[in-house]
């Protein structure tokens, strides 16, 4: 007899085997049948050794965001689409007005019907401007959705003229659980948590996580840093881990989070950082000693940060502006960090800034439930930037859809429009990290002399690296870079566990309207000449 515990691989490995080829049977296009389960649908019940491996193949984070299948109203008539469950499925809006209201309400129809198993379900978002709400659908029939009233004119004829919005969970029912598994610990400070951001990051773009020699960080001799040298920072466990890889993820930035270094009159070293948390845990503009800053990066920040310093080119240190810089970096010290304009330097294309299944009627209808949830925070992201587009003022965001749909333009369209560096929100200039280093740059001269043709606020921390602004002849980096190091890279990675890498690092000459219009799809995250 064997042991327990090779009784136990033994049994899973032949639980595995036999699950795999149920599913490719169950999967062949020449198989007609319908069979009692699908392999998926019995994954919970089996061993975790067994199910969480193959769960973990099938699904991941990025399947939490369900996919637009299309708007039920009296333009579009039925839709249709294939679901994760029901193969066949149908859609159509009945207005109606059984509360006795001014302007009534509806009925939305869902008709399924071809289930790939007896077991599995389907589950759907649906949202309008104005709410947001989700069912589930297990058997094959006509199921309803009742609107009991409109909230008033505004959301009656938008839904007349756009229609419901539907969103599907292509994982399913129990794939969405998993994914919801899979993403919760990307935000957790633990072990667990650090190797779910390494493993995300692998997984969707490709990244390496090479391990560097112990030590992992670098006695830096702060006489050899200078103005203007920027720091690229990349947290991958806790808060700020999790939601740096979502935005690695959607921008194709191999780092998370910007500083910069600025030398005063005397010779002290600082950092400007725009997302330093101050003693209220809000999120600032801070201007702080190097020794500070320095000793919280390698003492007391848990969220395990790996840094590097990029050096100026010779060329561009002589042509930083030092008193111009400092004159930028006190004027914004003490603001707020730049959440108005954070989302819009990544989407700059109308479909090819969006990771599948991510698209702008999801972003509208993730805007949508946030404006519900927390109002403030909602209009502090974007309805604020949203109404700039426009050129209005104070509209929240189902006015905006609503004014959007008024005037002809396509939601989507209004997401592209570009960032002005120049804008002066209600609570001042916004700049978010990168744009807050590059404005810099903009002010101490680095972009001249086609500055005024550049918004800053448009980049991304990618597109900030990518600059040919930076060291590239390895003979003038400081003796301490890399040194311990069996790779050289072209810049100094002074943190962090893992090399840390920046494809198209130091590449591109600025030039006018730079990064407007730039595609990003993963994993390859190529991007169009002169975009």
């Amino acid at each position: 007899m064997l042991p327990a515990s090779s009784s136990l691989s033994s049994l899973s490995n032949s639980l595995t085997l036999l699950l795999l080829i149920c599913t490719l049977l169950l999967t062949s296009p020449s198989n007609a049948l319908k069979y009692p389960f699908h392999p998926r649908d019995i994954l919970p019940v089996l061993p975790r050794q067994v199910s969480w491996p193959i769960l973990n193949a099938l699904n991941g984070a990025a399947d939490l965001l369900p996919a637009f299948v299309g708007s039920a109203s009296d333009q579009t008539g039925t839709v249709e689409w294939k679901g994760a469950c029901f193969y066949q499925n149908q859609a159509w809006m009945e207005f109606h007005n059984k509360s006795g209201s001014e302007f009534g309400g509806g009925t939305l129809h869902i008709k399924v019907s071809d289930a790939h198993s007896w077991t599995c379900m389907d589950l759907y978002v649906f949202a309008t401007p104005y709410r947001v709400t989700w069912d589930y659908y297990f058997l094959s029939r006509e199921h309803t959705l009742e609107f009991n009233e409109w909230e008033g004119k505004l959301e009656y004829e938008y839904v007349k003229n756009k229609g419901v919005s539907i969103f599907l969970m292509q994982a399913g029912m129990l794939g969405t659980l998993e994914a919801l598994w899979d993403v919760f610990p990307l935000f957790t400070n633990t072990g667990w948590g650090e190797n779910s951001n390494i493993g995300f990051l692998k997984k969707h773009m490709g990244a390496s996580f090479e391990q560097r020699p112990e030590p992992w960080f670098t006695n830096v001799t702060v006489e050899e840093i200078h103005s203007g040298d920027f720091l690229a920072v990349s947290k991958i466990r806790g808060r700020w881990g999790g939601f740096e890889t979502l935005e690695k993820w959607v921008t194709g930035a191999y780092a998370g989070h910007t500083a910069v270094c600025l030398r005063d009159s005397e010779g002290k070293l600082w950092v400007g950082e725009s997302g330093h948390e101050n003693d209220e845990g809000q999120d600032i503009i801070a201007i702080l000693p190097w020794d500070e800053w320095w000793d919280f990066e390698v003492n007391k920040d848990d969220s395990n940060p790996h840094i590097a310093l990029l050096p100026l080119h010779p060329d561009m240190r002589a042509k930083f502006n030092e008193t111009a810089a400092w004159e930028y970096a006190l004027s914004m010290d003490g603001k707020p960090y730049g959440y108005h304009n954070m989302i819009f330097s990544w989407i700059d294309t109308r479909s090819g800034n969006y990771p599948p299944p991510l698209d702008a009627h999801l972003v509208a209808s993730g805007m949508t439930m946030w404006n519900h949830i927390q109002p403030a925070y909602a209009a502090n992201m974007w309805n604020e930037a949203l109404n700039k587009r426009l050129g209005t003022e104070g509209l929240d965001l189902p006015d905006i859809l609503v004014e959007t749909e008024r005037r002809g333009t396509p939601f989507d369209e209004l997401l592209t429009i570009p960032e002005q560096d120049d804008w002066i929100y209600s609570d001042g200039k916004s700049t978010s990290c990168v744009a807050f280093v590059l404005e810099m740059y903009k002010e101490a001269g680095l972009f001249d002399p086609i500055g005024s043709s550049i918004q800053v606020t448009e980049f991304t921390i990618k597109d900030a690296y990518s600059l040919r602004f930076f060291e590239n002849n390895s003979s003038r980096l400081p003796k301490w870079c890399n040194d311990a190091d069996t790779v050289k890279l072209p810049y100094c990675q002074i943190r962090g566990k893992y090399r840390m890498e920046l494809p198209g690092y130091n590449v591109l000459d600025p030039y006018p309207h730079m990064n407007e219009r730039c595609p990003s799809m993963p994993p390859k995250y190529s991007r169009t000449a002169n975009c």
